[in-house]
């Protein structure tokens, strides 16, 4: 080739190399998480670290995520029986709420292995979140007005079967009937907990010792639909699955009283029902309760800001 025409195919080729857009890359920490089809998802479970996990509602599978890629995998093969409510510790225990079981099992993150289950009762029940504390893990009961408490030893560690409490609910609470006790959390100074009452819209602070409750004042704000809650500070965030939206709400440091700040909804909302959160950002998986599931069905994980 000529000189100057070999200069010319050069420049050519430089030219397009500079104007050529780069390769496409998968974008860190997505906002949205594709869980596998059919899987049914209720509750989640986060960190430490971007990790997070995902019960079914299907057959109590745990799916694991990595938030960075959202890659993930099954880790743990469920009972047959539903898996809902979650929360991890920071040593790689699992603990999760049965649903219509009645029960609760913990759960290693690292092998996937049942740890230790518990039978909480054999009368019609909806086992559905839970809270860790730091003497005990505290699981709620849709069905019935009472929670269970797992004693929780050195480290966490899970306490025997023997030793779990059942704590009846009293002073204000109103079972009424369809799903009330749902979420549950800590008030900000740990001193007792806060339990949702799904189907009334209230928020309920509870003696840890006694089971004596007392409604919070959130004024005219009203929790209908409340499922799992998050306490950050004085903030708490309380899902409300079928509004498709989160309540934001900041807490007197004792969770006597509340007030409303801020509603956050997404588009990408079909029916979250719990939250858990990294950094910034909050992750709520779908359960779709308006959709029919089939072993088709999509299911996925929003993540919005806080």
């Amino acid at each position: 080739m000529h000189p100057r025409k070999l200069v010319l195919a050069l420049a050519a080729v430089l030219a397009t190399a500079v104007l050529a857009p780069p390769p496409a890359t998968a974008q860190a920490f997505p906002d949205r998480l594709e869980l596998p089809d059919g899987f049914l998802p209720e509750g989640i479970a986060l960190g430490p670290g971007p990790t997070a996990w995902f019960g079914s509602r299907a057959d109590g599978d745990i799916y694991e995520v990595d938030l960075r890629t959202g890659a993930g995998e099954i880790i743990s093969q469920g009972p047959g029986t539903p898996s809902v409510g979650m929360k991890s510790d920071r040593h790689k225990r699992l603990f999760v709420a049965g649903g219509p079981a009645g029960d609760g099992r913990v759960v290693s993150s690292r092998t996937g292995e049942i740890i230790a289950s518990y039978t909480f009762t054999r009368a019609a029940s909806f086992v559905n979140d839970v809270v860790l504390t730091k003497r005990k893990a505290w699981f709620t009961d849709s069905s019935q007005p009472q929670l269970y408490g797992v004693p929780l030893r050195r480290n966490g560690r899970p306490g025997d079967p023997s030793d779990v409490v059942t704590l009846p609910l009293s002073g204000d609470w109103v079972q009424g009937t369809g799903f009330a006790a749902n979420g549950i959390t800590q008030t900000p100074d740990r001193k007792a907990l806060l339990v949702v009452n799904s189907t009334l819209g209230e928020l309920h602070r509870v003696n840890k010792r006694t089971g004596k409750t007392r409604k919070v004042d959130l004024g005219d704000t009203s929790l209908v639909n409340g499922d799992g809650m998050l306490l950050k500070g004085r903030t708490l965030y309380v899902v409300q699955n079928r509004l498709n939206q989160i309540a934001v709400l900041t807490l007197d440091r004792k969770g006597r009283s509340g007030r409303l700040v801020k509603v956050i909804t997404d588009l990408d909302f079909d029916v979250p029902t719990t939250v858990a959160s990294f950094g910034r950002w909050l992750y709520l998986p779908n359960a779709r309760f308006t959709t029919p599931p089939t072993p088709d069905t999509p299911y996925w994980v929003t993540r919005v800001k806080r």
